[in-house]
C-alpha cells in the first residue's frame, strides 16, 4: 500500500523560500524527491531537505533571475489554474502572463464558486 504524504502548499501556491531570496509560483509537485543525486548533492547541506518529503517545482523570481525548476515549458502551451476561492490562481495567472504565457486558464471564482454553479 501507497504511503500518504501531506503537502503543506498546492499547486498554484505563490510561496517564499524559507533561506533564498525568491518567490515563486507552484506549478507541480513530487510526492518526494525524484531528480538525479547530482541536483540533490548540488542544494547546500545545511539547506538541504530530507528526501522523504514533497518537492515542488515552481517558478520563482527575485530581482535579479527567473527560475524555472526542473522542466522547460513552452510558454505557447496552455496551463490550467485554480483554488479553493480563485484568489491563488488569479495572482498567479497574473505572473504568468506577465511572464509571457499566452494561454493562461484560471477557473474564475476558484472551486466554491464551481460548486455554487453545480447545485443550482
Amino acid at each position: 500500500m501507497q504511503k500518504l504524504v501531506e503537502a503543506k502548499f498546492s499547486i498554484g501556491n505563490i510561496v517564499k523560500h524559507r533561506f533564498l531570496n525568491f518567490r515563486g509560483v507552484i506549478f507541480d509537485l513530487d510526492p518526494e524527491f525524484n531528480n538525479t543525486e547530482e541536483w540533490y548533492l548540488a542544494i547546500p547541506e545545511q539547506i538541504r531537505p530530507i528526501k522523504e518529503q514533497p518537492f515542488y517545482h515552481l517558478f520563482a523570481e527575485n530581482e535579479e533571475i527567473f527560475y524555472r525548476s526542473f522542466e522547460k515549458l513552452d510558454k505557447s502551451k496552455p496551463v490550467y489554474l485554480y483554488c479553493r476561492s480563485g484568489n491563488r490562481s488569479k495572482k498567479s495567472a497574473d505572473i504568468l502572463i506577465e511572464l509571457g504565457f499566452s494561454k493562461v486558464y484560471d477557473l474564475n471564482g476558484g472551486f466554491i464558486e464551481w460548486n455554487l454553479n453545480e447545485l443550482k
